[in-house]
């Protein structure tokens, strides 16, 4: 086979539109209208109509607070979709990677987290998404299921997107300054869940759980200062970042402090993302233009 299809559920958000314009196999997109995860014939019926040579999910109920209001809404999506997904493919014979998130876990370790960790999740949207890791695992234990953080990119809503738009005629801007991830630009991470899904289609046991995220740790502060003091030699908006306490900041959804994931297991297999940085700024060199020297002398 040597263009396999890869089906990728999931359609307009950032991973999904970073697979579409992935540069290996053969990618397909399904997603609403369409096609709808929640319904519990649809993945049965479009593994026969597209007939895949690999399956990457990576459509999701996440709206985190809202999550909070909207609990079945949340595990028919995050739960009972990817279980009915899983359940095509083992039938089917068709490998599948199944996105997942950092949000499984509490965040009150001091060190970043690993596969084997015990998940406790401290909301909704986390919860509902580790009983969807379980259920395509319990359902087809070939499956890989990758938990992955903060995605961002150059195209769609991000928290990159946002930050800009916060920033415009502001002179400064309070973040959160305690709560730690892992930035992952989403076409790095498109391009090695298709790395493992043609692993995957060539035979290789990839399956059970894995970290995969973008090298670089910092705060949500770190990394909204870093942004505008890029954005700021493309022309864009700058503000000063004020760091302040979670508690500060309430919202309807808990958030794990520390949202760090241990990606070990991912290098061990030839696979790591970039730093924050790097990646940050191809992402507004899509946004804002590519920075000039003059703009670099002025900043």
């Amino acid at each position: 086979m040597n263009n396999p299809t890869i089906l990728v559920l999931g359609r307009s958000g950032l991973l999904a539109s970073a697979l579409a314009e992935g540069r290996r196999g053969s990618v397909v997109t399904a997603g609403r209208p369409d096609f709808d995860l929640a319904a519990p014939d649809a993945p049965s019926r479009l593994l026969d109509t597209i007939r895949p040579a690999a399956v990457i999910n990576a459509a999701a109920y996440t709206a985190v607070d809202r999550a909070e209001s909207e609990p079945e809404l949340a595990f028919a999506l995050n739960r009972d979709g990817p279980a009915a997904l899983a359940k095509a493919c083992a039938r089917a014979g068709v490998p599948l990677i199944h996105v997942s998130t950092d949000g499984v876990f509490d965040g009150t370790k001091d060190v970043a987290y690993h596969e084997a960790d015990t998940p406790r999740p401290l909301n909704i949207y986390g919860a509902s998404k580790r009983a969807g890791e379980r259920a395509v695992l319990e359902a087809m234990p070939s499956a890989l299921v990758v938990r992955t953080s903060w995605t961002f990119g150059p195209r769609g809503e991000s928290f990159v997107t946002r930050l800009l738009a916060w920033a415009q005629g502001r002179d400064s801007l309070t973040i959160v300054g305690d709560q730690r991830g892992k930035p992952t630009y989403a076409p790095a991470l498109a391009e090695a869940l298709l790395i493992f899904a043609q692993g995957m289609i060539a035979g290789y046991p990839i399956g059970g759980l894995m970290h995969l995220a973008g090298e670089t740790a910092l705060s949500r502060a770190e990394q909204a200062q870093i942004i505008l003091d890029l954005a700021r030699e493309r022309g864009g908006p700058w503000a000063r970042v004020t760091p302040i306490p979670t508690s500060a900041h309430p919202t309807a959804a808990r958030r794990p402090l520390n949202a760090v994931l241990d990606c070990t297991l991912a290098a061990s297999r030839g696979i790591a993302l970039g730093p924050f940085r790097h990646d940050v700024e191809i992402a507004l060199d899509y946004l804002l233009g590519p920075a000039t020297s003059a703009r670099r002398h002025t900043a």
